[in-house]
């Protein structure tokens, strides 16, 4: 378990799934004291709505989210550089975070989270793969970063 990192940027292929899941559960387990943003290869995509209901289960607000990519996250002013730790979440985001933080002395991690798109049909079925993600991250981040300040369990 590694003590929390001052900054923190979750990637994962389009910033509507799950990084804007891990962003929005990293500031409410540990608060103020950690700097959280996500971004995605590509930003074509809003947020997923039904990444929307499964937070929303453990009290973590994800409607006003705006989907953003590594691109913009520079345009708005957050330089890559200024992050102590990327968590990448896919593949695809891990070769880019790679990429951009190679003249760096930066962490990147890769946490192999579920892609829970596509993957059932009906509402029901979908909002239990979404949970599914949902819980990989929430063990991936208190392994990594100790328990958290508040948890609120569906």
């Amino acid at each position: 378990m590694g003590k929390l990192p001052h900054s923190v940027l979750f990637c994962c292929d389009h910033n509507a799934v799950r990084s804007p899941m891990a962003e929005g559960m990293m500031k409410k387990f540990y608060g103020q004291d950690v700097y959280v943003q996500s971004v995605g290869v590509k930003s074509e995509m809003e947020v997923d709505g039904f990444t929307v209901a499964v937070c929303q289960e453990i009290g973590v607000e994800l409607s006003r989210h705006r989907a953003r990519s590594f691109d913009e996250m520079e345009q708005w002013g957050d330089d890559i550089s200024g992050f102590d730790l990327v968590v990448a979440l896919s593949p695809a985001s891990q070769r880019r975070a790679l990429d951009l933080t190679r003249f760096y002395h930066l962490d990147v991690e890769y946490w192999p989270i579920m892609d829970p798109t596509g993957l059932a049909e009906g509402r029901e079925a979908k909002l239990a793969a979404y949970r599914q993600t949902r819980q990989q991250i929430m063990e991936r981040m208190m392994e990594r970063f100790g328990p958290p300040k508040e948890i609120k369990q569906a």
